[in-house]
């Protein structure tokens, strides 16, 4: 039979215990994910962007993305097509400002561009 102390004891620990786990999974779930920036119609131009380091993203490993997009004209939007149907609107018209999502890339071939001006905003990329 437990006493009154150990049965205290062996609460305190279980309650420390699940602690710990819950801890250590809100760490595990605020890991960092590589960022992908966006950038639709810096100073009201029709250009838009989606880059890696840098770089304009082209080839891009499967996975998972923080995508950083910054909307910068009351006349464009960013959203994102990928394989099998998938879409994203990330901005639409008139929002300026930024907006950050995080998404699962699979393998395949995806198109960032301005729904209002897609046929001369846009930019292909594929994740492999």
């Amino acid at each position: 039979m437990l006493t009154r102390a150990r049965a205290a004891a062996l609460s305190v620990g279980l309650v420390a215990g699940a602690a710990l786990v819950l801890g250590f999974g809100a760490l595990a779930s605020g890991a960092s994910h590589p960022q992908l920036i966006g950038v639709v119609g810096k100073n009201d131009a029709y250009r838009i962007s989606l880059t890696s380091n840098g770089k304009l993203a082209k080839n891009l490993k499967a996975g998972t993305y923080t995508f950083v997009v910054h909307d910068d004209s009351k006349l464009h939007n960013y959203e994102l097509d990928g394989p099998k149907g998938k879409s994203w609107t990330f901005t639409s018209v008139p929002f300026v400002g930024t907006k950050t999502i995080t998404l699962k890339l699979t393998a395949g071939k995806y198109k960032a561009y301005c729904e209002a001006h897609e046929s001369i905003m846009f930019q292909h990329f594929t994740v492999s």
